[in-house]
C-alpha cells in the first residue's frame, strides 16, 4: 500500500520505517529540510535500538523515501498518517497548531479518496475538528481515523513490529477495512486489533498514559511513607507485586517519570477534565507527587552533607529520562542537576547516548565524561539517575577506590544494600 507519514519525529520515523518494513511504499515527510537531507544520508536524529539498520535496509530496497514535498506525497498515497508534535501549551492544554496546519495542507492536495490517520496524541474531539477543516478545503472524499501510538522508547521498533494491541478509532467501514489491511501483517498468530469509535480511541491514549503515570506516583508516595515509618519499600514492593491483580510493571520507586508523553499528556487530560467541569484531582495529585519526587531526592543528598555541598564533586550516571534513549525531554536529571548546581556542587556526568542532548541543556555548567568510570575521577560521591544496563552491575571495588566519601545516592534503587556495605560503601536510596 502507498502511505505517507507526515512528521519524522520519534513516532513518525519509527512508524514510517516499520510500515515500510512490511512491504508498503512509504514517504516520510518533514518541513525540516536539514533533517530530511540527513536522513537521506543515513544520519538518524534519534537513538532507538534497531531503527538505524531498519531505515537503511528499507531505503536500500526503495520502500522508504524521505521528502519535504507534502503535496506530492499526499497525491501519491492512499493513506496519510499525521505524526507531528503536539506540545503542551502554556495553560497545560495540547497545542494542535501543527496538526491543523498539516490537515489544511493535506486538504489542498487530496486528488481521490484518502484515509487520514492521526497518530499524534490529541484530545477528544480533534478528529471532528480536522474533518471540518479538511472538508472546507476539498470536495474529495476522505475519512479520519484515530490510531494512537503506544511505543515505549527503547523498545519502539519491537513494539511496532510485534504490538500487544493496535487501537483503531474509525466511524467508517471503508476506512476500517483499509486499516485492517495495513496492520494485519503484524498479527500472524493473534488478532489484537481493537476497533472503536474515534472519540474513544482518542481518549484511550490519554487514559493509558495517565494510568501508568499514576502507578509510578503511587509507588513513590508509598516509598516516602516507608521512609517515615521505618519500612523498606523494596520488601513492600515485592509483597504487593506478587499479587496477580496488581502485577509488577511501573511499580518501581525512584525519582519519577519524565519524557515527552507522561507529563504532557497528564496536563492535557487535566485541562480536558476542567474544561468539561470534572475535578481531575487524582491526576493533579499524580503530577504533584512526581514533581516533588526529584526535590525529595535532592533533600536526601543535602541531608547527608548537613546542607552543605558547595564544591562537592558528584559523578552522575545517567541523564536521559529512561534507558535506551537519548531523549532528555522532561528528564528528572534536569531539575536534580540544576538544584545541585544551585547549591554550589560540581557535576561530572556520563550517559551512554544522551550526552549531546544534555550539552544543549546544561552547556558548560557541568563536566562530561567519556565513560562511567571516568566520571568517578576525583568525585566525592556517585549519583545514579538513569538505570542503563551498564550501570546495573558495576565494579564496586573501583567505585569505592574512586569516591572520596564512599557514598552512592541511587535514584533508581538498583543496588543491593547488603552488598554495598560489604564494600564499605554508604548507600542512600528511595524508600528506606
Amino acid at each position: 500500500m502507498k502511505i505517507c507519514v507526515i512528521g519524522t519525529g520519534y513516532v513518525g520515523l519509527v512508524a514510517g520505517t516499520c510500515l515500510a518494513d512490511m512491504g508498503n511504499s512509504v514517504i516520510c515527510i518533514d518541513n525540516n529540510n536539514e533533517k530530511i537531507q540527513n536522513l537521506k544520508k543515513g544520519i538518524i536524529p534519534i537513538y532507538e535500538p534497531g531503527l538505524e539498520e531498519l531505515i537503511k535496509n528499507n531505503v536500500k530496497e526503495g520502500r522508504l523515501i524521505f521528502s519535504t514535498d507534502l503535496g506530492a506525497a499526499v497525491k501519491k498515497s492512499k493513506v496519510c498518517f499525521i505524526a507531528v508534535a503536539t506540545p503542551q501549551d502554556t495553560d497545560g492544554s495540547c497545542n494542535l497548531n501543527a496538526v491543523i496546519e498539516v490537515a489544511k495542507e493535506i486538504a489542498k492536495n487530496i486528488n481521490e479518496y484518502k484515509v487520514i490517520v492521526n497518530k499524534s496524541t490529541v484530545p477528544v474531539g480533534t478528529a471532528e475538528k480536522l474533518k471540518k477543516i479538511i472538508a472546507q478545503n476539498t470536495s474529495s472524499n476522505f475519512d479520519i481515523v484515530s490510531n494512537p501510538e503506544f511505543l515505549k522508547q527503547g523498545a519502539a521498533v519491537d513494539d511496532f513490529l510485534s504490538p500487544d494491541r493496535v487501537i483503531i478509532g474509525s466511524n467508517s467501514e471503508k476506512a476500517s477495512a483499509i486499516m485492517k489491511e495495513i496492520y494485519s501483517p503484524y498479527f500472524k498468530t493473534a488478532n489484537r486489533m481493537i476497533f472503536m469509535d474515534v472519540k474513544s480511541a482518542e481518549m484511550t491514549k490519554y487514559t493509558a498514559n495517565a494510568f501508568l503515570a499514576t502507578k509510578i506516583s503511587f509507588i513513590n508516595e508509598i516509598a516516602n511513607i516507608c521512609e517515615k515509618v521505618g519500612a523498606d519499600i523494596e520488601q513492600v514492593r515485592i509483597g504487593i507485586t506478587t499479587d496477580n491483580r496488581i502485577g509488577n510493571k511501573f511499580l518501581f520507586p525512584g525519582i519519577g517519570f519524565g519524557g515527552s508523553c507522561f507529563p504532557k499528556d497528564l496536563n492535557a487530560l487535566v485541562k480536558v477534565a476542567h474544561d468539561n467541569s470534572c475535578s481531575g484531582k487524582l491526576l493533579e495529585a499524580v503530577i504533584d507527587i512526581n514533581n516533588n519526587q526529584q526535590k525529595i531526592f535532592v533533600k536526601k543528598i543535602l541531608a547527608y552533607y548537613k546542607e552543605n555541598i558547595e564544591h562537592k564533586t558528584f559523578a552522575v550516571w545517567g541523564l536521559s529520562f529512561k534507558p535506551k534513549t537519548n531523549d532528555m525531554r522532561e528528564a528528572p536529571s534536569i531539575p536534580i542537576i540544576n538544584e545541585l548546581l544551585r547549591h554550589g556542587a560540581i557535576i561530572q556526568a556520563y550517559d551512554p547516548q544522551a550526552m549531546e542532548n544534555a550539552k544543549a541543556i546544561f552547556g558548560n555548567k557541568i563536566k562530561y565524561a567519556d565513560s562511567a568510570y571516568k566520571a568517578l575521577k576525583s568525585a566525592d560521591a556517585l549519583i545514579l539517575l538513569t538505570e542503563w544496563n551498564e550501570f546495573r552491575h558495576p565494579d564496586m571495588e573501583q567505585i569505592k577506590n574512586h569516591l572520596k566519601d564512599k557514598v552512592i545516592f541511587d535514584g533508581r534503587n538498583q543496588y543491593n544494600s547488603s552488598l554495598l556495605k560489604e564494600f564499605g560503601l554508604n548507600y542512600i536510596r528511595i524508600g528506606s
